[in-house]
């Protein structure tokens, strides 16, 4: 993890922005600056997000609502996101060789919502993402019920959604989150 200043994110916001500019052909930068100089907490949480390896871009923007979508686009699960269980409820039950954290808490504490399998989906027609790595996704009420959790991976040029308990952690297996602005 490295600290970025965040007076150089904006222009490091802008350079992936401009490099990356398939992944959002119909926005320009200057409504995006314009949007985060008015977000003093989005930037707190991009500025996180860099931190912890994501290279957030933008993705989308939202055409219901009109926001810009960010999304880690780091080409393997962030590094310094890994090796978290899923959620607290999963740290909390293991009793042993407990990991530092989980996506869940962290995802909330950074501003950023984990993405869910649609959207990890979407963000793979962008580009090819965890061809080494997987990456914890929104899992649906009643499989996390049962003690479950979903990750997502791509391998073989195809994208897999997967299963494991939701206590298991892997040195390979982060999250990548979003942020709305």
């Amino acid at each position: 993890m490295t600290t970025i200043d965040s007076a150089a994110l904006m222009p490091l916001l802008q350079r992936r922005f401009e490099k990356h500019a398939r992944r959002h052909p119909d926005l320009a930068w200057g409504d995006v600056a314009r949007r985060l100089e008015r977000e003093p907490t989005a930037l707190a949480a991009l500025q996180r997000m860099e931190e912890t390896g994501g290279e957030p871009d933008v993705i989308a923007r939202d055409a219901a609502t009109g926001q810009i979508v960010f999304c880690d686009c780091a080409a393997e699960s962030p590094a310094g996101r890994r090796s978290l269980c899923y959620d607290q409820e999963a740290l909390d039950a293991r009793k042993e060789h407990k990991p530092q954290g989980s996506a869940v808490e962290m995802a909330a504490a950074m501003g950023i919502a984990l993405l869910t399998e649609a959207e990890y989906r979407e963000l793979q027609a962008l580009g090819e993402f965890d061809t080494k790595t997987s990456s914890w996704v929104a899992t649906p009420a009643d499989v996390r019920a049962l003690g479950g959790a979903l990750f997502c991976d791509r391998r073989y040029g195809k994208v897999f959604t997967y299963h494991n308990g939701a206590q298991s952690y892997y040195a390979g297996r982060g999250f990548r989150g979003l942020l709305r602005v």
